[in-house]
Parts: C-alpha cells; sequence; structure tokens
C-alpha cells in the first residue's frame, strides 16, 4: 500500500539527486577532458554509442541534442520493449510529468506538466497540455488517453508551447507521432494474451500501389476482464473493449511536391468506471467493498466513446530553403456514459452524461532553412463546437433530476513567427512571437425535473436554476526570446524566457440560482516562464545529459470551485489565482559497455500559490485559501531509473528491462482532502526475443510488479444530499503479458 513506502522514498530519491544532479554540475570544459580519457577506453566500450533522435518540437525535424527545449522523445522499439501500452505510461519517462486517466472514465485523460494542466474534462473546459496526433491538434481530452498501436514515436515538450503551438499549450505540448509512409513492402502481426483475460490484436501494413503513391493501414483490438466487478450487478469494472483503425495515402506528385491523407477511428465500448468508497454510505450503511476495483451501481454499465478524424497535408520544397506546408483536418467524438457518483444500489446521486464534439483546423506554415537562419511561420485557423448534458439525479423523497447542458462554440485564428539566427559558429538566437483571438459563444442551461431523466429524454422542467447565452472574445500575444550556445560540438547551452496561456470560457456548470453571477466569462489564464537548461554528450557519445532549471510566474490561473449547498453542487470557474512554480529536470542514458544501457530521470517542481480568492457560495462571501491550497496531480518530486541489457544467444537476440518509477505524494484537488495519496515506486520488468533473420519477435512483461495501490482520481463531495460521497480511482494493478509478434 502507498503508506508503507517510507523507506522507498527516503532511499530512491536522495540517490537520483545525487548521480543526476552531481553530473548535472559539471562545467562543460570538463567536456573535452572526458574525451580525452575516452580515447584510453577499450575497443568494446569506444563501439558502444547512444543513438541520434530526432525530434519535431520546433515543425521541422531535429536532433534532439541541438533543440533548445526540454523534450523527451521514445521511439516505436522503446515503447514496445519497455511494455508501454497506453499514453498514460509515458508519464514514467519524462520528468515532472502527470498523465492519467480521468476520474469515472476510460480514456479521457488528465494531463499536467509542470503544475500546469486542467482537473475538470467538462466540455467547455480546456486542457492546459496540447494533445496531438501527428501535426493535428485534439481540442478535447475524451479519446486523448491513447492505446499504442503504429506509432513511430511519442514526444513530450515541457514548458509554455504557446509561440509555435498556440492556445492551451501552457503547460506544454505531446505529440503521438505515427509510422511514416516509405513505399516499402510491410506487415507486422501481434497478438498479445495476459491476466484479467487481455487479449490484444494488431496488424499494420503498408506498400507502394505505383511509384509515386504509398498506401498504409493498421488495425487493433483490446480486449480484457475488469480488474473488478460491480458487486450488486456482476458487470465488469475497469475493463477493456476497443478497437482502433487507421488509413493512410501519401502521393508524391513531382519531386518536390507531396500529398499525405491519413484517416483513423476509435470505438471504445468498455464498460463505465465505477468509483471505489472511501467511507461507509450514509444511505446504506454499506461498508466500502475489499477491493479497490469494486464498486456498486444503480446505473447501466453502458458505455461509449467514438472518436475519429481526417487530415490531409500538403508539402511543397518551392527550392532547398523555403517549403510551404498546408495542414487541413477534422475531428469528432461522441460519449455516451454514466457515473455513479456515491457507488451504491441506490439511484441517487447517478449522472449519465452524453458528450459530442467537432472541430475543423487549417494551418499554412512557411519553413526556411538557410545557412545562419531558420525559421517556422504560419497561420492557424480552429473552429470547434462541443456540447454535451449531464444529470445529476437526487433521490430525497419525492426524488428529482438536475440537468446541466448547453453548447460552446469557438473560433480561433492565429498568426506565428518563430526564428533562430546563428549570430557566431557558437552562438545563436531565438525570437518568435504568435498572435491569438479566440471567439467563444456559449449557451448554458441547468434545468430541475420531477423523477429520473437522462439527458436528451423529452421533459418539462419544474425549475429553472440557469438560462443563459454569453459571447466573448479573448486575445493574447506569446513571445519567446532565447539563446543557444554550442561550447563544442557535444554540449550546448541554452536560455529562454517564453509566454502561453489558455483561453477563457464559460462555466457549463454555471447555477445563477446559487451564484447570481454564473454566467459572466472566466478570462484567460497566463504563465510566463524562464528556463536555462544544457544539452551534452560525453565519452565519445556514450553517455548523455541533459538538464533544465525553469521558474514560472502564473496569472489570472483558472480556478474551478465545486461546493455542495443546499442539496446540490455550486460550480465557479474564476481568475482566482496566482502562483509561482519554479523546479529543475534532470535527463540521462549512458551506454556503460556494448551491451548494457542504463537511463535516468529527475524532475523537482516547487508549486506554491501566492493568493487565491473566490466568492464562497456557502458563506456569500469572498475568501482567500492560498495558505490551504496546494496544486493538484503535481508531485514535489518525480524520478526513474532503468537498466536495458542485450544478450546475444544462438537463436537471436534479447533484450532485457527492469525500471523502478518514484513519485511523490499527490493530491487530486487543490484542496486538501481524504483522497490524496502517499507517494509510491512502481517497478516494472521485460524480455523481448528478436529472431535472427529480424521476422519473429517474443516479449514478457510484467508491470507494477509490487502490486503497489495507486490512487489517481476521485469525487469528493461530502454531506451532498445526505450522503458521503467520497470515491476514488485507481491505477492498474500487476499485469503481465506476453506478445508475439511477425513482420517483414
Amino acid at each position: 500500500m502507498a503508506h508503507n513506502n517510507k523507506k522507498t522514498k527516503t532511499v530512491f530519491q536522495p540517490t537520483l539527486l545525487a548521480v543526476l544532479i552531481g553530473s548535472a554540475l559539471i562545467h562543460p570544459v570538463m567536456a573535452e577532458q572526458a574525451s580525452n580519457e575516452a580515447a584510453a577506453q577499450t575497443a568494446e566500450q569506444e563501439e558502444a554509442t547512444l543513438e541520434v533522435i530526432q525530434v519535431t518540437a520546433r515543425k521541422t525535424a531535429e536532433n534532439l541534442q541541438q533543440v533548445p527545449v526540454a523534450v523527451t522523445s521514445i521511439g516505436a522499439e522503446d515503447l514496445a520493449q519497455r511494455g508501454i501500452e497506453n499514453l498514460t505510461a509515458v508519464q514514467a519517462y519524462s520528468p515532472n510529468t502527470t498523465l492519467q486517466v480521468s476520474r469515472g472514465t476510460n480514456s479521457t485523460l488528465t494531463a499536467y506538466i509542470r503544475g500546469i494542466g486542467q482537473q475538470d474534462p467538462l466540455w467547455g473546459f480546456e486542457p492546459g497540455v496540447g494533445i496531438y496526433i501527428d501535426d493535428v491538434y485534439m481540442a478535447r481530452p475524451q479519446g486523448a488517453a491513447m492505446d499504442v498501436y503504429d506509432v513511430e514515436r511519442i514526444e513530450v515538450l515541457r514548458g509554455p508551447q504557446g509561440t509555435l503551438y498556440g492556445r492551451n499549450t501552457i503547460g506544454g505540448a505531446v505529440k503521438y507521432i505515427t509510422k511514416p509512409l516509405s513505399g516499402d513492402n510491410e506487415l507486422s502481426l501481434r497478438g498479445t494474451v495476459g491476466n484479467y483475460g487481455q487479449k490484444d490484436f494488431k496488424i499494420a501494413g503498408q506498400t507502394a500501389l505505383t511509384d509515386k503513391l504509398f498506401f498504409g493501414a493498421a488495425l487493433a483490438t483490446l480486449n480484457r476482464d475488469g480488474f473488478g466487478t460491480y458487486l450488486n450487478t456482476g458487470a465488469e469494472n475497469y475493463d477493456k473493449d476497443i478497437m482502433m483503425g487507421r488509413v493512410s495515402l501519401q502521393y508524391q506528385a513531382t519531386d518536390n511536391l507531396r500529398f499525405s491523407f491519413a484517416a483513423d477511428r476509435t470505438e471504445d465500448d468498455s464498460n463505465s468506471k465505477g468509483g471505489h468508497r472511501l467511507t461507509p454510505s450514509l444511505v446504506t450503511g454499506d461498508a466500502p467493498p475489499e477491493s479497490v476495483f469494486d464498486s456498486n451501481t444503480s446505473m447501466p454499465a453502458d458505455n461509449s466513446v467514438v472518436t475519429e478524424g481526417q487530415s490531409l497535408t500538403i508539402a511543397w520544397d518551392i527550392n532547398s530553403d523555403w517549403t510551404v506546408k498546408s495542414i487541413t483536418a477534422k475531428r469528432e467524438g461522441v460519449t455516451d456514459t454514466n457515473i455513479d457518483f456515491d457507488a451504491t444500489e441506490l439511484p441517487s446521486l447517478d449522472v449519465p452524461a452524453f458528450y459530442e464534439d467537432e472541430q475543423t483546423t487549417q494551418e499554412l506554415q512557411l519553413l526556411f532553412n538557410g545557412d545562419k537562419l531558420t525559421m517556422a511561420s504560419g497561420l492557424y485557423y480552429f473552429k470547434g463546437d462541443a456540447c454535451g448534458a449531464f444529470g445529476t439525479v437526487l433521490v430525497q423523497g419525492l426524488g428529482v433530476t438536475t440537468e446541466n447542458g448547453g453548447c460552446v462554440e469557438t473560433d480561433s485564428v492565429a498568426a506565428y513567427v518563430q526564428g533562430s539566427y546563428q549570430y557566431t559558429d557558437k552562438l545563436s538566437f531565438t525570437l518568435g512571437g504568435r498572435y491569438t483571438e479566440d471567439d467563444k459563444d456559449a449557451e448554458v442551461y441547468r434545468f430541475v425535473y420531477l423523477g429520473y431523466k437522462r439527458p436528451r429524454d423529452a421533459g418539462t422542467p419544474i425549475a429553472v436554476q440557469s438560462d443563459f447565452e454569453g459571447s466573448e472574445t479573448f486575445s493574447h500575444f506569446s513571445p519567446r526570446v532565447g539563446f543557444e550556445y554550442q561550447s563544442n560540438d557535444n554540449f550546448m547551452w541554452y536560455g529562454s524566457y517564453t509566454d502561453g496561456f489558455k483561453s477563457g470560457g464559460f462555466d457549463m456548470r454555471g447555477n445563477q440560482s446559487i451564484n447570481p453571477n454564473a454566467g459572466d466569462p472566466y478570462q484567460e489564464e497566463t504563465v510566463d516562464t524562464f528556463e536555462l537548461g544544457f544539452k551534452s554528450e560525453w565519452n565519445d557519445r556514450t553517455l548523455r545529459l541533459n538538464a533544465a532549471a525553469f521558474s514560472s510566474s502564473y496569472d489570472d490561473m483558472q480556478v474551478t470551485v465545486q461546493r455542495a449547498v443546499n442539496n446540490t453542487v455550486a460550480s465557479q470557474v474564476l481568475n482566482a489565482a496566482s502562483a509561482d512554480i519554479r523546479g529543475f529536470e534532470v535527463e540521462m542514458i549512458s551506454v556503460l559497455t556494448n551491451n548494457l544501457e542504463l537511463t535516468g530521470i529527475l524532475g523537482y517542481t516547487d508549486a506554491k500559490f501566492n493568493e487565491v480568492v473566490f466568492f464562497d457560495a456557502a458563506s456569500q462571501t469572498n475568501v482567500d485559501v492560498s495558505d490551504v491550497w496546494s496544486f493538484a496531480n503535481t508531485p514535489e518530486w518525480t524520478g526513474t531509473l532503468g537498466l536495458k541489457y542485450t544478450q546475444s544467444a544462438g537463436i537471436g537476440e534479447i533484450v532485457y528491462n527492469v525500471m523502478g518509477s518514484y513519485r511523490a505524494d499527490t493530491q487530486i484537488f487543490e484542496v486538501p482532502s481524504v483522497l490524496d495519496f502517499g507517494g509510491y515506486t512502481i517497478f516494472n520488468a521485460g524480455a523481448t526475443w528478436y529472431s535472427n533473420d529480424g521476422h519473429w519477435d517474443l516479449s514478457a512483461q510484467v508491470r507494477n510488479i509490487g502490486d503497489k495501490e495507486t490512487r489517481i482520481a476521485g469525487y469528493n463531495f461530502p454531506l451532498l444530499a445526505g450522503e458521503q460521497t467520497i470515491t476514488a480511482y485507481y491505477g492498474d494493478p500487476r499485469t503481465y503479458s506476453l506478445t508475439l509478434g511477425y513482420r517483414f
């Protein structure tokens, strides 16, 4: 259990700090000394070098070590060897990063980087970490907790990315980059079996239809029994029933003109996820179930999440220096689910919900790559419609349903430019800016109905608590200023000032009967970040050590406040907070021998509120709770150590991986509660065999070896409608799997 981790915490944390930070403080002049010492190493050690990693953090392919951005990149082979099956598992390999499945859901993502994100996945609220499939932004977190298939790599960009990526990347960006088409004949088949009845199958391939037209396709079906059950109905809880597919086409019209089309669709029919009660029910008297994955419910377990998208990219190389790129995309999603807040068999505090969203984006890029100047510039347009409705069923005597619903329409335009100029052979400067303007129109209602009502069912309200429309325009200029100093071929210093913002909006839960100002818009939030870091390689490229320190000033922070008032929920979203965030990050990979590789990351975040003032509906006064609140989903320390050993055998090659990942105490909401969870360490291990002919592979993986209990989300509504509603959601227990793959 989490509360028994004190020994692990005190041993693991200082060890990483001593090893990694001690190395990070070495002055770059040591690089020459290290290079001389490396010359005396054995031939075996000299042969073992690190691979070059390409990233697209600045809209063009570059060497990771030459990009002045704190970025983590994990390639397809490493994802497979480490047993990473879902985007959320990437958090263990990126410092100061939280990627979790949201409360009451199977595929909605909660993402935080360096203390900045978005707790509430309700439509109309926008994430603080941008999620991208290739170059296409996903506006909603529903379906963003993506399973890994047909992937080239996953990149995590930490810190504001407002200049090149725009609004709602105030904390950073996560990029899921799919496998490109090469025109080669390729086919990959993978089947996985594991505990809890896991049965997965993935197929992916590509071919050249002509010498200029390439085609690719991928399909995956992912199935697993539940980690627990709904005790009173027998339905599976925490199960998996997902089908995903993607097709892509690439047409090389001429040597310098290329058209690329892609379409993807995901259908998630996993059961709705039930929470685990942390306290006995005041209504039924039932004690919490023994297993944290068991629950009770008065609702059907039906749940459906469908997301899909299409994109067309046109790239024209005008000459060796200039490229024009057009990216046109459309995405949409529909969610129909059931959330039982109180997790009892009584029809009370039931929340049936329906969300739908649609977005269209158009980006026109102009890229320049000259001898001294590189530049990315462009125009961007986003149009999005997000609608939804959810009912809160309160059964107290007669029984009523409070239904919240509405839509928000967003039209956003932006223009940006960012360039880096090589002032001398060693020194370069970066300057960029982006201007964004958002127009938002919202319609919000909150009606009270007699009896049990599901969203979209016909009915006549007996009371109207909210019914308003609103329009607002939000505009912001995001600058970036930086320098890069390449002291030698293997060491680069960089520093930057960046500004990021997250757009304002309207509270889709606004309750005017309690708060008459609930229809007023909340404004955008901003963060100003200073970062100083270095990227280095040592000992003839057998050691890579990258580090960054950052300081952020967070202003007009959007604070979501929900309180139980008079047997209902009062919600407010206000620009009520200012905060300071400071910290550092270290990433290290070392090739110890031809066969042995050591990796390590360490992240530290010190996030403190300076002021949090809001109108408390219960007391009808303004209160400042900055001395009580703490940052949600932001552990102070994160760290990972991993070993990779490659063994040659007569029947092929075997790659062994073992890792331990530590996360310090985590607060689920800004307000302290019994949901908050102590620090813990997760251990994973795996072995992957590759045949000599390169066609076959076999991988055995064990995740969460110690079966550590990890609480990642929850609902906290004590004494709402006469019930003590505190329910929690948990990370996966110990799982193991065996995957057989064939490719040619």
